[in-house]
């Protein structure tokens, strides 16, 4: 019995992690969107790139871009 409650609190606390960093990275995401919705490129083709790229790989996307883009332009 006292095992059931552990296997639960367990399950509850992956569901609960799971949870944090899914809402984590779809924060990022919609910041990353934002960005490049926002920022002026060279070229206007560059912005619908990037956009389509964020849009249909979602966050992996948004990683790319933050390094290729809004990384670089910190320094």
């Amino acid at each position: 019995m006292v095992g059931e409650g552990l296997i639960a609190a367990i399950g509850l606390g992956t569901f609960f992690i799971t949870f944090v960093v899914g809402i984590f990275f779809f924060v990022f995401w919609i910041l990353m969107l934002v960005d490049v919705i926002q920022r002026k490129f060279k070229k206007d083709s560059d912005k619908i790139i990037w956009i389509l790229i964020i849009v249909f790989t979602n966050w992996v996307g948004a990683i790319i871009y933050y390094f290729v883009v809004k990384k670089p332009n910190k320094k």
